[in-house]
């Protein structure tokens, strides 16, 4: 691993870890130092998540390691078992198992036979071959292939949420806020929230639903997957402002069927339009008279920066600045991805204008850390009841920090 002045990008094993930390009844065992999970329970605190997965490493030693013993991870399963009575447990090899070929699949199908109330799933994807985003996508789609149950549609119309995980900046208050609206325009109510708020029996319960709402591109597998198993139509798509909004719910409209509650539709852009109101005028005075200042320049997850973009650019008219993604996977044309030197370096020559990025970036750079919009973080999220970015409040709160923004510069 290279020198990096900031958090490089991280692992797969880190990516497994923010999916799988989150869910209810369960407990995840890694195989290996004892400090991990440590770490990763500090993590999660700090993103506001709380009481959710059991979280225990087991430690391993020299001896472990020059032996191949795995006399620690069995102890370590069945204290689990009698400790939490979990309904699964996710075993994870850390990367030295990994490299040194621990084959944790075989043990899980060794012992399963002795705790036949408990399923143990082994996760892979340990070692350092993969990031972040490769190890969400490998456990959002372990989940939907392991877990749910044959069922029949719900009575009435339900949807899930695929992708709402621990890694993303205000996941939950994003989450929050999809599910409000999917209230008020069709009256549907959330089967499961993967994985930000979910139980196991949630996830048996998938199956179940008339729609699956992928909210960022790591999720499309699962939702292929279960579109193959439960005939589920699926939306790969995040919504971001009040036209962005509105167009999100006309898709899912044209793939269900349902009707869309048009009197909250209306109240909807009433309440939102009455707030952008007094700022409108002031947006059309930057937009024309002070160009410059109205350049939109983000970083963070590519979907997150297309959808805010295209809110700025096509409801506020504001003009793209530099964007980059924080994936070397996801780079594309438009929004290519930017190594360390270079996003640090498009953040230095910032002078005008709006950038949102990472808190982790803007403090190194003494800007306003409000205009986060990406992790790493650098503050505690106590609770998950900040203002959105998506939806329709999400674009009077994204209004609401671009015009202050502009106001203190």
């Amino acid at each position: 691993m290279g020198l990096h002045r900031f958090k490089p990008i991280p692992s797969g094993r880190m990516g497994i870890l923010w999916t799988l930390s989150t869910i209810r009844d369960a407990a995840l065992v890694e195989f290996g130092c004892m400090g991990h999970m440590l770490y990763n329970g500090v993590t999660l605190q700090h993103t506001g998540v709380h009481d959710v997965s059991k979280l225990y490493s087991t430690h391993i030693d020299e001896t472990d390691i020059a032996l191949g013993g795995t006399n620690r991870l069995n102890k370590t399963i069945a204290n689990v078992v009698k400790r939490d009575k979990p309904r699964v447990i996710f075993l994870l090899p850390s990367s030295i198992p990994e490299v040194i070929g621990t084959d944790i699949p075989a043990i899980c199908e060794e012992l399963q036979h002795e705790y036949p109330e408990v399923d143990l799933l082994p996760v892979g994807y340990g070692g350092f071959d993969i990031i972040q985003h490769r190890g969400v996508q490998e456990a959002l789609l372990l989940l939907v292939k392991s877990l749910p149950i044959d069922t029949a549609r719900t009575p009435q119309p339900t949807f899930n949420i695929i992708g709402s995980c621990a890694d993303m900046f205000r996941f939950q208050a994003d989450a929050n806020e999809i599910i409000r609206i999917m209230k008020g325009a069709f009256g549907m109510n959330p089967v499961c929230v993967m994985t930000s708020d979910t139980s196991i029996e949630d996830i048996e319960n998938m199956g179940g639903s008339h729609i699956n709402l992928v909210i960022r591109r790591e999720g499309e597998p699962a939702a292929k997957h279960l579109k193959e198993r439960f005939a589920t139509p699926y939306i790969v798509d995040r919504p971001y402002g009040i036209d962005g909004t509105i167009r999100w719910l006309e898709k899912i409209k044209e793939m269900t069927g349902l009707t869309i509650d048009a009197d909250f539709i209306k109240e909807e852009q009433a309440i939102s339009r009455s707030r952008l109101a007094p700022v409108m005028p002031q947006f059309r005075h930057i937009v024309r008279s002070h160009p410059e200042e109205a350049i939109l320049s983000l970083g963070g997850h590519v979907d997150v920066v297309r959808g805010i973009l295209a809110f700025g650019c096509r409801e506020l008219f504001l003009s793209k600045g530099r964007c980059w993604c924080n994936c070397p996977d996801m780079g594309s044309e438009d929004i290519p991805y930017f190594s360390e030197e270079e996003w640090s370096r498009v953040i230095k020559e910032h002078k005008k204008g709006y950038l949102m990025a990472s808190g982790e970036a803007l403090e190194w750079a003494g800007l306003n850390r409000d205009m986060q919009i990406s992790n790493p973080d650098t503050k505690w999220r106590l609770h998950p009841y900040e203002p959105p970015f998506v939806g329709f409040r999400g674009a009077v709160h994204l209004a609401n920090l671009w015009i202050n923004e502009n106001i203190e510069d």
